[in-house]
Order: C-alpha cells, then structure tokens, then sequence
C-alpha cells in the first residue's frame, strides 16, 4: 500500500494505459530537455524559435490524435496528458501546439477533401509548416457571429476581404484557416478557406509589447482582395458548428494544459515554503500556508479527475459539449487562482522570472480568456440547461 499519496490522492496515474504513461513520461522528458532550460530567457526575449515546430513534429506532438498521414494516432487522453506536461513550462508551447493540432490539422482532417488532406497535413504534422487559425476580430472575440471578414464567390473560386485579430503563429505562419461570411449580408452563411503565406493580398504582422505569453507569436492577418481558389475551400464544413467543433477541441486540450501550470506553480510554493525559515521556522509551518497547499492540491487533482473522464467519454465518441465548458471555465479560473496564491507565498521572490510563478500567472490571465471567457461559458451551459438563449 503506497503511503501519504498526496500527489496523486486519487490515483489518476493508476488509471492510465501503459501507453498513455510511457506518452507523458515522454513528453516531460522533451520538456524538460527541449523546452525548460531556456524558457525564462526566450520569455525576457520575446522569442519563439519556428524550428521548435520540427522537434515537435519529430516526436509525434502535432496531430497526435489523427491516425494517417504521420499522425501518432494516440487518444485524446494521451492528447490531454500531452497538454498538461507542456504547459508546465509554458502556455505559449501549449497554444503554439493546439493551435497546430486542433485547429489548423483538426479542420483539414475533419473537413478537407483527400487532395486537401494529401497536400498539407503531411508537412503540418511533420511541423514542417506552420498553421494558424483565423477567426477572432476586433470587434468579433467572444461574438464570433459579428465577423467582419468577408467571401465574395467569383469565376475562379472567391475573393476573401477583412482582418484577423490576435491570432497564434500569425506572423510565422505558411497555411492559415480562415473563416468568413458571405458578402451578401442576406445570405448568412459561413466558409472555411485554406490560405497560403504565399497569397496575393495576404500579409501579417506582429502584436508587440505583450505582458503576457511573451514567447508565442500573436499577430494580424490582413486579407485585402485575397483570390483563392474553389480548390482550397474546406468542402464538408457545416457553418458554426464547424468552428465550435475545432474550438472544443482546442478548449479540451487548454483545460489540461492550465493544470499543467497550475501544478508548477503549487509545487514550486510548496518547496520554497518548505524551505523560506521566517521567525525560524519553515514558511510552511504556518496554517495558512498549509491550508493554500491542500486547497491546491484539492482543486488541481478534483479538475484532472474529470479531465481524465472526459478524456475516456470523448474516446467513446460521447457527447461532452457540456463537460468541456464545465472545464474551461472551471480549470482556467481554478488555475490561475493557485497561481497568484503561489506568488504571494513567494513574496517578492515570486516576482523573479527564475521562479517561473509569475510568468504563469500572466500567461494564465490570457488562457482563461481566449476561446471563451468563464461568462461565455457559462452562458453555453445556462443555454443548454433551459433552452433559452441569452446572447
């Protein structure tokens, strides 16, 4: 019988597949060669190198879920697990990987003819290009029915007009998704469109002086008479519900990746409280430090409890619409609370970009509000309790 389990008091890692371990373990391995010695550095730099993307691809991480053209084909438990390892490091690795994965290769796999397929999820997986997702606009975040970017059907295929806002991998980019509306107000339907870097009319540009998710690459695409042919138009897309489905998707993978977060920064405050001597004694001979760490440890293994169940639900192909906004408002919010809580037990020290925690926390404040707020998700889910819209 193991004794004082307290990293693992419900036994998630029991109730994992051989395979699913030897996939975590790793991923953490890549991590903690690959991505953590140079983190804070990148993070002071802004700098994202485009190379890391081969890495990834070399080990399976883009696509992990899509069973052909070098997909590894995993589950999305594994998917999950995946996320939860990389975003201890970093929210922006995570992103640049689910951004890639979910909604870039997930639309084509999902969506996309043979030739579409054929043609870019190849270099996709491989991470030989990058991919980025346009939907998100100015006036057009949490309404994504406000899209201002426009399609336009002409002799040769369609003429796309607008511009994408804060958008992952924009500015290093070579296959973009790209959302639009019917130019004809009256006709109020949506399209999928896989654009080329190489486009005529198509640029992008950097977003610059963030505070938070300082390593990702966050940018603008601007579409100006952008011609694309008939060829390059997602042919099996079912209008909104397409978008939401690459959106829960992504939101699945976040709400693993933020207890990724979440777990280093509790036990970064657990051994330096087990360590700080303040009136000579540990910091965390202090009741009220204790009671922070056992709501942590309360709070992140509760939320990867059901990470893991609807991990296991979605591999039995149920529905776990609900689950997912149940996750995504819960786990951000969960998340960065145990984030700021591990600052303050840090001092002042946890203001030092050595300590990580506080790189967290302003990466954090992005994730909970990217693909829908905690308000957002709790409309989705009072919506479909009573069946009466709010929006």
């Amino acid at each position: 019988m193991k004794q004082n389990n307290w990293f693992d008091p419900f036994y998630i890692q029991e109730n994992l597949t051989e395979e699913e371990t030897q996939i975590q373990k790793n991923v953490r391995d890549f991590c903690n060669k690959e991505l953590r010695p140079n983190v804070v550095s990148n993070n002071l730099k802004n700098s994202f190198d485009k190379e890391l993307y081969k890495l990834f691809g070399s080990i399976g991480l883009l696509g992990q879920t899509v069973n052909s053209h070098g997909g590894a084909g995993t589950n999305f438990v594994s998917y999950g697990l995946t996320a939860y390892e990389i975003e201890k490091i970093d929210s922006s690795y995570r992103s640049s990987i689910s951004v890639q994965s979910s909604l870039v290769i997930n639309p084509i796999n999902s969506f996309g003819n043979s030739q579409q397929k054929d043609f870019f999820l190849p270099d996709l997986i491989s991470g030989k290009k990058i991919g980025s997702f346009g939907l998100t606009e100015s006036e057009a975040g949490s309404d994504p029915s406000s899209m201002q970017t426009t399609y336009k059907k002409v002799s040769n295929g369609y003429v796309l007009n607008g511009t994408k806002n804060w958008i992952t991998n924009a500015p290093i980019a070579d296959v973009f998704i790209i959302w639009a509306i019917n130019e004809n107000k009256n006709i109020k339907t949506v399209k999928g469109f896989i654009l080329e870097k190489k486009f005529k009319g198509l640029e992008t540009s950097y977003i610059n002086n963030k505070s938070s998710l300082k390593i990702s690459p966050t940018g603008q695409i601007i579409l100006n008479q952008v011609n694309v042919p008939e060829e390059n138009v997602l042919p099996n897309t079912d209008g909104w519900k397409s978008i939401f489905s690459c959106l829960n998707k992504a939101r699945y993978g976040i709400s693993w990746g933020v207890l990724g977060a979440a777990s280093e920064c509790w036990l970064i405050a657990k051994e330096y409280s087990e360590n700080r001597i303040m009136f000579k004694k540990p910091l965390a001979a202090n009741q009220l430090i204790q009671k922070k760490l056992a709501n942590m440890q309360s709070e992140i293994n509760i939320a990867l409890s059901a990470c893991l169940l609807t991990g296991r639900a979605i591999d039995e192909k149920k529905d776990v619409i609900n689950a997912i906004s149940i996750l995504k408002r819960n786990n951000c919010k969960k998340s960065i609370e145990i984030a700021r809580n591990s600052r303050d037990m840090l001092g002042a020290n946890g203001l030092l970009e050595e300590y990580h925690v506080i790189r967290h926390v302003m990466n954090l404040e992005t994730v909970k509000t990217y693909e829908g707020t905690e308000d957002i998700h709790a409309l989705i889910l009072g919506k479909n309790q009573t069946n009466i819209s709010s929006f």
